[in-house]
């Protein structure tokens, strides 16, 4: 979720200074290219990965995973996690999972796969549709496995096993392991989606930049519309109380900071709602 080193940034009309957004996929046919952003807000984009840290991420992580892929499965991801209407979901969030999958790598049985599912997760993000609604995001997590399936050269069985961690993140919450695809591979799907929370826990200052980078993301949506989205995640994730993190590590670790961060930032989402509305 959250990415690591961004300047918070609170206006007091988060689509003022934000571009105009369209849906921008090259991999899912129902997606269009966005206009390019006109004046992106300087402290946001401090935020936006360079090319050192996406040529650093191919170099440690992904080459141990192009054999098992088409040539051209690279190409298809930088040019999702490089779309100009990200924010978050960059090549900055791929890099801080792939970071602490490392850290938590004795916990899975299968880590290839895990980080292959890291890898393809958020290929295809979308926030709205052609028509200017909003794009449920279980159609980006749908279409994110979908191209993983375009460009695998894995064998079936795991193949299907990384689809499914890739489809879990539809609902972190209620998530669970629909078939035993290896040894392990519940305890697996458990700490990927484990790993794509973490950023709940992030330092305060962090967590709190959050709300304005994804309200970029979103920027055709009405302010009102937008806290309520938001407001509705954080509260189901809050009361996920110790099922919030699945694995007794990861709860250990992160469960406490996340709690404390949920608290405040649903507080600041009901004001600010409450002057939208």
């Amino acid at each position: 979720m959250f990415p690591d080193a961004v300047v918070p940034v609170r206006p007091a009309n988060p689509t003022a200074s934000a571009p105009s957004t369209s849906a921008p996929s090259t991999s899912a046919p129902s997606t269009e290219r966005p206009a390019p952003p006109t004046e992106p807000r300087p402290q946001l984009f401090k935020a936006r990965p360079s090319r050192q840290m996406v040529d650093e991420i191919k170099g440690k992580y992904w080459r141990l995973l192009a054999e098992s892929h088409k040539p051209a499965a690279w190409e298809a991801l930088d040019r999702g996690y490089s779309e100009a209407h990200r924010a978050y979901h960059t090549w900055r969030h791929i890099a801080e999972l792939l970071g602490k999958l490392d850290e938590f790598h004795a916990l899975s049985a299968k880590p290839a796969l895990i980080a292959t599912a890291v890898f393809w997760h958020d290929a295809v993000y979308v926030t709205h549709r052609p028509d200017g609604g909003r794009r449920p995001d279980v159609e980006n997590v749908r279409d994110s496995a979908g191209l993983f399936r375009q460009h695998t050269l894995l064998p079936a069985a795991d193949a299907d096993a990384v689809d499914e961690l890739i489809m879990a993140t539809a609902d972190h919450v209620r998530a669970t392991a629909k078939q035993h695809r290896y040894d392990g591979f519940a305890n697996d799907l458990d700490l990927f989606l484990d790993l794509d929370l973490s950023p709940l826990a992030a330092p305060a200052e962090t967590f709190a930049a959050n709300l304005e980078i994804i309200r970029f993301e979103f920027a055709r949506m009405p302010d009102a519309d937008f806290y309520s989205n938001q407001l509705r995640m954080l509260e189901s994730f809050l009361g996920a109380d110790t099922r919030l993190f699945r694995r007794a590590e990861t709860r250990t670790k992160w469960l406490k900071a996340a709690t404390a961060n949920l608290e405040l930032c649903i507080n600041d989402l009901r004001l600010r709602l409450s002057i939208a509305s």
